[in-house]
């Protein structure tokens, strides 16, 4: 059984006192939460203060993005060894609003996973597609480019360190969200590309999560599915009590 992995992506919302307050929260209600790796990924400003909040708890600090390269002259960039240094366990890699919002290609994704995982820390690679890509029936070709192109040059060893976030681009922050079979059908996919390109070893060993919508109303069936390993959250990861609720999702039998 793969160790279930539950992230939650703030992105560019609240402020100081409220990412505090949030990450404290959090922390309170899920301090005994030992069968779940954990993790927020608060806004780059916020990362040393939630750090500080979730000390000495299962909850760990993550990272909404980072540059590949370890220094330089980057203006406005972050790299790795920055991360790590700040406390970051998890970063994540080629976020759908970095592809589509602002432009990051397959090879910028696949430069930021090697990276991260030569500092040291676990990249959440993040495939999916758009609406238009699902409608013309686009959605395994996709899917097959980002996970092949993200992965590409890593070794089977190495590709297990790495977290896969399915998260179809048309259920991201719409309040549609794919049906557990949808879901199901895609993580399969992906879990067969995994064994094709690094072994069935290694695709059994790779955790995969969906992101896209995920709530307290639909994790539980989400999670249910044989390939969902974890759901990358959104939203519902800004309030307390919701993001408790995720956590905290109880699998059907």
């Amino acid at each position: 059984m793969r160790r279930p992995v539950v992230i939650g992506n703030w992105k560019m919302h609240g402020s100081l006192k409220e990412a505090a307050a949030l990450a404290a929260g959090i922390k309170r209600n899920l301090f005994d939460l030992a069968e779940v790796d954990i993790a927020v990924c608060p806004p780059f400003p916020y990362l040393l203060d939630v750090r500080d909040e979730i000390e000495n708890s299962p909850v760990r600090l993550g990272a909404q993005d980072c540059y590949w390269e370890p220094k330089g002259a980057f203006t406005g960039e972050v790299s790795v060894p920055m991360l790590k240094d700040a406390g970051c366990a998890y970063v994540l890699c080629g976020h759908s609003e970095r592809r589509h919002v602002l432009g990051e290609s397959n090879e910028w994704v696949r430069k930021k996973v090697a990276a991260v995982l030569a500092g040291g820390l676990t990249p959440v690679l993040c495939v999916g597609e758009k609406l238009d890509e699902r409608e013309r029936w686009a959605t395994e070709h996709v899917v097959r480019e980002h996970v092949e192109e993200g992965m590409r040059g890593l070794s089977s060893q190495q590709a297990q360190d790495v977290v896969i976030a399915y998260e179809p681009v048309w259920a991201i922050g719409t309040g549609k969200t794919a049906t557990p079979d949808q879901a199901q059908e895609v993580h399969a996919f992906i879990r067969k590309t995994l064994g094709r390109l690094f072994g069935e070893g290694a695709a059994q060993a790779i955790r995969l999560q969906y992101g896209g919508s995920v709530k307290p109303d639909n994790v539980d069936d989400l999670m249910s599915q044989p390939d969902v390993d974890g759901v990358l959250v959104g939203g519902a990861s800004l309030d307390v009590e919701s993001f408790t609720r995720i956590a905290k999702f109880r699998r059907k039998t």
